[in-house]
């Protein structure tokens, strides 16, 4: 069975930073794309940035400058370094990824953690 665990969230005040990760574990073949997204409450999930497995990055305007994506390939893993936060940035944050897995056959899907909550307020 495949997962996604993220960790790292929390709460932190205005202007500080947080750490998130995400490790998949399961019968993966390999790690495609990797995202995050977020979804505040009352409000859609929305992506947040994505890192291609060679390294190639995008962010939403909103967290440019202030997020940053990255990876492990070997150890599987996501991380988004989240500086500068703000009030707004409170949401729960999911990790996203496309995964070639490979029983009981080569297959490739789409998997999602089950979030890790940050809130950012004095």
């Amino acid at each position: 069975q495949v997962q996604l665990v993220e960790s790292g969230g929390g709460l932190v005040q205005p202007g500080g930073s947080l750490r998130l990760s995400c490790a998949a574990s399961g019968s993966i073949f390999r790690v495609n794309d990797m995202s995050w997204y977020r979804q505040a409450p009352g409000k859609q999930r929305t992506l947040v940035a994505t890192i291609t497995r060679d390294s190639s990055k995008n962010y939403a305007d909103s967290v440019k400058d202030r997020f940053s994506i990255s990876r492990d390939n070997a150890k599987k893993m996501v991380y988004l370094q989240m500086n500068s936060l703000k009030p707004e940035d409170t949401a729960v944050y999911y990790c996203n990824a496309d995964l070639t897995t490979m029983f009981p056959s080569y297959r490739q899907g789409n998997y999602w953690g089950q979030g890790t909550q940050v809130t950012v307020s004095s």
